[in-house]
């Protein structure tokens, strides 16, 4: 009978998360249930039911949940997802906007205003063109299905003008006819991929707007990072370095295939281009997990979120983790 403990692990089947579903990375000490889950599923299931020992987490969520002093989940900085969010800002193109300052004044949908990927954009929108999230007239809906709201309640300032759109409509669909001036969010809205007339982003090149951000700032975002249920790293404190440390050789397994051109592990055909294209411009850890590389950018979004009314105080980077992961470079 084995004596390891049984965890059960919800997360994305990413190149960079497969190798604890096929057991090249095992968690020392556990014997794990994996699950691949759609990283919004895990969020509900996690935040709402703490539902998942070791989880794919938001990192909006979980610096919501931190500064309130009521967060089930602790992280460690194995950071899962990272998008550059230029492209998610979708806009009619026939109201003149062709720059981000034309958005003030517009009317702009969002599936959640306190998802991370919001935050960011938004972030970005003040830091780096002037554009308040007060400039702009927010709708909140669903993007494909009606009904959609806020995860979890928040409670903006008075200068915010966010409203709910009628429970029978979508924000794609109101992007599509006109109802709506733009959209933003992580996913990119159904009228869009069809080519829906007069539907487009605002940054056309957004590759080069990215990476101009990128070597500008150093800031490659994250979006969503790895938590362990609390009342479990209580009872075994080991745990987070043994979790943190199968979620480092899973993704040094990836990134040790992208370059591997005798036979490719993704199915682009200019892959290994990519990944040394990548390498070129943002580092050879150009993916970087651990606190002290993501400073930076963790403090970052932790003044976007508490300036955009998400958490009531500025969380300090150190409050996310556990701090048995933060030492592992010592170890």
């Amino acid at each position: 009978m084995s004596n390891k403990l049984k965890i059960s692990l919800a997360c994305g089947m990413y190149d960079r998360t497969a190798a604890l579903f096929d057991g090249r990375a095992p968690i020392e000490g556990c014997d794990v249930a994996a699950v691949p889950v759609e990283p919004e599923e895990a969020f509900h299931r996690a935040f709402r039911y703490h539902e998942f020992d070791v989880t794919e987490i938001s990192m909006s969520s979980h610096m919501m949940t931190t500064a309130r002093g009521d967060n089930a989940y602790v992280a460690v900085p194995a950071f899962i997802s990272r998008v550059f969010r230029q492209s998610g800002i979708y806009v009619r193109t026939d109201r003149g906007i062709e720059k981000p300052q034309d958005l003030r004044g517009k009317t702009i949908g969002v599936p959640e205003y306190q998802i991370t990927a919001n935050v960011w954009i938004r972030g970005i929108l003040e830091d780096e063109y002037g554009v308040k999230p007060s400039d702009i007239k927010w709708r909140r809906g669903g993007i494909e299905e009606p009904g959609r709201g806020e995860r979890a309640p928040i409670d903006l300032g008075k200068d915010i003008d966010l409203q709910q759109i009628p429970d029978d409509k979508t924000l794609s669909g109101m992007l599509e006819a006109g109802e709506i001036d733009g959209y933003i969010g992580a996913r990119a809205p159904s009228c869009f991929l069809r080519g829906a007339p007069n539907v487009g982003r605002l940054f056309g090149d957004y590759i080069e707007a990215e990476k101009d951000y990128y070597r500008r700032t150093g800031i490659f975002p994250i979006m969503h990072m790895v938590g362990i249920r609390k009342t479990l790293v209580e009872e075994n404190p080991w745990l987070p370095v043994s979790v943190y440390k199968a979620f480092l050789k899973a993704k040094a397994l990836a990134v040790k295939e992208l370059n591997e051109i005798c036979h490719l592990a993704v199915t682009l055909p200019w892959m290994v281009h990519h990944y040394n294209e990548a390498r070129s411009i943002m580092g050879e850890d150009f993916w970087p997990y651990g606190l002290e590389a993501n400073r930076h950018t963790i403090e970052t979004f932790a003044r976007y979120h508490y300036e955009q009314g998400l958490s009531k105080r500025k969380v300090a980077p150190e409050e996310l983790f556990a701090a048995s992961a933060l030492d592992l470079s010592k170890i």
